[in-house]
């Protein structure tokens, strides 16, 4: 896979409004991202913080598309290296009783250290929100 885009694809046994939230609503994403939440209005430009238990911040980024309950695109970045930021696509799609998402996490600059941090988290937290949506509770994995 090159580093410069990583590309998920699964498909989660619910409809694309409860995927949407699942990823949106604080509430939704500590159960399954090991008590993290994504902090936002969600709006286009918005400021977006993905906030670990404690409320400090981990990622931050801009809201740079939002069309719920179909796309999210965010940028990335670790708030103390900036200057290393990538871009966040979530994309669902409705599959007769599943929807397909499409997680693409790219734009990393040549040498980013982030690239290799997700490329270990993203199947994780992805197995987690599956496992979330389809049985109420996220992998114990992710518990801190």
């Amino acid at each position: 896979m090159d580093s410069s885009s990583q590309v998920y694809t699964l498909f989660i046994r619910s409809t694309a409004e409860k995927t949407w939230e699942a990823i949106i609503k604080p509430e939704f994403t500590r159960q399954y991202w090991g008590g993290m939440t994504n902090v936002s209005d969600w709006k286009k430009g918005a400021k977006w913080e993905h906030l670990n238990p404690e409320n400090e911040v981990w990622i931050t980024g801009e809201v740079v598309e939002c069309a719920p309950p179909k796309r999210l695109v965010l940028t990335w970045a670790d708030p103390d290296e900036l200057e290393d930021k990538s871009r966040l696509t979530f994309e669902i799609e409705p599959e007769g009783d599943t929807v397909r998402l499409t997680v693409t996490h790219d734009n990393f600059k040549a040498g980013s250290k982030m690239a290799g941090k997700v490329a270990k988290g993203w199947p994780l937290v992805l197995s987690s929100l599956k496992s979330f949506l389809e049985t109420g509770k996220g992998l114990s994995a992710m518990c801190r």
